[in-house]
């Protein structure tokens, strides 16, 4: 039985949809805190299990009979993630799970700027210490992210940032393709294994992309880091969600985001979905 969390979200639910292609459907049991959010994997002849993280004692009985779990990383800036992915651990170790599989991402270190990388990275430690086999799926930024993160260049033709620095962009469609493959398979992935666009650009870069793809001069800015987080508070972003994404500025500045693996496209037995891709598609 392969047991996947966070099914009715936008990850590990499109994980299912790609894992549908490749198992049947009795094979797989979906975990959500509210099950009638998951309708529509039960619909297909899916397990729906209730389990949350914030409450163990629902975890063992969602987590039952797991050969595989799938367990996706909390996604709460505000929440004590590595005490909610302790938690799902133990429940797998009381349950005897055969491995372990964790949403992660390529800059889990312990002294990176941005938070959830230290977060992913004592979480592949206790992964390291359960006695359980497990696989870290480390994937790269996700490329959705830059609609936020380049801030309203449509508008002003500048990608105004605190810092820069080279990211491989992943599209999140194509980590949940590879996952579902690798969920699929007979094995073979142990430990940390990287899941990284084919190319890691720049703002700058990114810049030279948008002019190409708009047919306009788009330019990037530095701003100084309290100057970008003034701009950021009077735009009406909260003051710890504005030093949240400083963070990630910060860490690819010093490259935590520069990594790449030909692993994604070998999996997905094409090429990942690209920077320029993104630009050219409509905006809502």
């Amino acid at each position: 039985m392969i047991v996947i969390t966070g099914a009715t979200g936008a990850l590990n639910g499109a994980t299912v949809d790609h894992l549908l292609e490749h198992v049947p459907a009795g094979e797989i049991a979906v975990v959500a805190r509210d099950v009638t959010k998951a309708q529509r994997f039960a619909d297909r002849g899916v397990a729906v299990r209730h389990g949350d993280y914030a409450d163990p004692a629902s975890l063992p009985v969602a987590f039952d009979g797991a050969d595989q779990l799938l367990l996706v990383s909390s996604n709460d800036p505000s929440a004590d993630a590595v005490s909610l992915h302790r938690a799902a651990i133990d429940a797998a170790v009381t349950v005897g799970a055969g491995r372990i599989l964790y949403t992660s991402h390529q800059n889990a270190t312990p002294d990176t700027p941005f938070g959830p990388g230290r977060d992913h990275a004592a979480t592949e430690q206790l992964l390291a210490e359960s006695g359980i086999a497990w696989t870290s799926l480390r994937n790269g930024f996700y490329l959705h992210s830059l609609n936020l993160l380049m801030g309203p260049w449509r508008q002003t033709g500048v990608i105004a940032v605190p810092g820069d620095g080279p990211v491989s962009w992943t599209a999140r469609e194509d980590a949940a393709k590879a996952a579902a493959v690798i969920l699929a398979s007979d094995g073979g992935y142990d430990g940390p294994t990287t899941l990284t666009a084919n190319a890691a650009p720049t703002f700058e870069e990114i810049a030279v992309i948008a002019s190409e793809v708009t047919g306009r001069t788009v330019r990037r800015e530095i701003l100084g880091e309290q100057e970008w987080l003034e701009t950021q508070i009077a735009h009406g972003v909260q003051e710890f969600m504005a030093r949240f994404l400083l963070g990630f500025y910060q860490a690819a500045q010093r490259g935590d985001f520069a990594g790449m693996d030909p692993l994604l496209g070998k999996l997905l037995e094409g090429e990942p979905e690209t920077v320029r891709d993104l630009l050219v598609r409509p905006t809502i």
